[in-house]
């Protein structure tokens, strides 16, 4: 099967495609003359009111169907790809490449390193931008796919090609220039990697970057991360304190002079370099919006408000409650202050705030979202947990109660002999999870 292979997998009851004998197993072959490459291709010309249709039946027999509709009634046809396409793997060989640290023998699509433009605007993803042409820039200017997410990592043309170690990654960038012109708005991550695009060379990148401005809305800087899983990969080295406090001067004083200028503070800096240099989280206000929150930036901030917020406004009792949570070692101290004040608030509940040491990919990596089902049990297991244990759903793989090694929630809850309770992201979920459990 070929891309342009769009077999219909299944029919929305009642839809215009009932209605006009489509069937699972028929082929979508064009719409209004047009070859359909994706999903954004099929989105966009059924818009229109008045449809023709080519499908190809079962046995070969094609049929042309004319089709007259609403603007914004949908066809009713479903395809095997929710992209309508193979996914794109990245050419890349970056050196900070995080999946280029992880052992074998964990779960295959964890190997697969996309780096898919269209994924950026479906699921946020950033992208390169190595892998995309002159065709592609096109359909997302024509179709508005905004915004998009794009990798930097810096703005030196030779030092992006060495660092991405793709000799047409310098080039890349001139697409950002591209989509400028096209009016589409993006934001940026900036992967920094110690001696290589930090100092000097970050400051010519964020100067350089805020000619895209106000149409790039937001730049994220984030330290690199460094499994124990590096034989024969660039030996890079981890950010120290002091590092950390020099990329903060860094960032804040762009910060202060683009808000002066512009009203954005433009390039943020993820809160793992707060934590590092032993500082403190700013304000909200300075995240303009928490655009960049699955990069970490932000994300203690706001969970911190959320917080504050849902406490204020919670009643508290005296009903007795013993009960333990489960994070990562950079979040840890942040619970830790949060249990302390809900015990304050519910005198009579006992909260334990484990932070768990990275052992499956080594001790520098702290963040919540990377700790695996058997970290978690080794480092629990003659612990007291109380009547329930709480962990974040950044643990867990998306939509599914499975932690990056493929233990299973349950795997862990019998083997600790507690329950195992789900806490959704914000500062309310929190809360409910420890005074009733509803965080599931």
């Amino acid at each position: 099967m070929n891309i342009q292979d769009h077999i219909v997998m299944g029919i929305t009851p009642g839809s215009i495609a009932e209605e006009m004998g489509i069937e699972p197993g028929d082929r979508l072959i064009s719409i209004n003359g047009q070859k359909i490459e994706d999903i954004f291709d099929y989105q966009f010309y059924s818009e229109d009111e008045e449809i023709l249709l080519l499908v190809e039946k079962a046995d070969g027999e094609q049929w042309e169907l004319e089709i007259e509709k609403d603007a914004d009634e949908q066809l009713g046809m479903e395809f095997g790809s929710g992209l309508m396409d193979e996914y794109r793997s990245c050419r890349n060989k970056c050196m900070f490449c995080f999946i280029d640290q992880m052992p074998e023998g964990m779960r295959e699509t964890l190997y697969f390193k996309d780096d898919d433009s269209r994924l950026s605007f479906l699921q946020g993803n950033y992208v390169t931008l190595t892998n995309m042409s002159g065709h592609d820039i096109e359909r997302i200017i024509r179709y508005r796919l905004e915004p998009i997410n794009i990798s930097f990592q810096t703005m030196n043309p030779e030092l992006r090609c060495r660092m991405l170690h793709n000799r047409f990654a310098g080039d890349a960038l001139k697409k950002v220039e591209q989509l400028y012109e096209g009016g589409i708005e993006m934001n940026g991550q900036i992967v920094l990697c110690k001696g290589i695009n930090d100092g000097a060379e970050l400051e010519h990148s964020i100067r350089e970057l805020t000619r895209y401005l106000p149409l790039l809305r937001s730049v994220s800087v984030v330290p690199v991360g460094l499994t124990k899983f590096r034989d024969g990969l660039y030996p890079l080295e981890p950010f120290t304190k002091d590092d950390a406090k020099q990329v903060l001067e860094t960032v804040h004083r762009w910060q202060e002079k683009l808000w002066k200028e512009h009203g954005l503070h433009f390039i943020h800096a993820g809160d793992e370099w707060y934590l590092l240099a032993g500082e403190e989280i700013p304000e909200e206000e300075r995240y303009d919006g928490y655009l960049q929150l699955e990069n970490g930036v932000g994300m203690l901030r706001l969970l911190h408000e959320e917080f504050r917020a849902a406490l204020a406004a919670s009643a508290g009792d005296r009903e007795r409650r013993i009960l333990s949570i489960a994070t990562g070692r950079l979040a840890y101290p942040y619970l830790k202050r949060m249990a302390e004040q809900i015990e304050e608030k519910y005198p009579e509940t006992t909260i334990r705030v484990y932070g768990i040491r990275n052992d499956f990919f080594g001790e520098r990596i702290t963040v919540s979202g990377l700790i695996t089902g058997q970290d978690l049990t080794a480092q629990l297991q003659e612990r007291e947990l109380g009547e329930k244990l709480l962990i974040p759903c950044n643990m867990l793989k998306a939509d599914e109660d499975i932690f990056l090694d493929d233990y299973t929630v349950k795997q862990v809850s019998d083997a600790l002999q507690v329950p195992v309770v789900i806490v959704k992201s914000s500062g309310q979920d929190l809360i409910d999870a420890v005074v009733d459990g509803s965080g599931k």
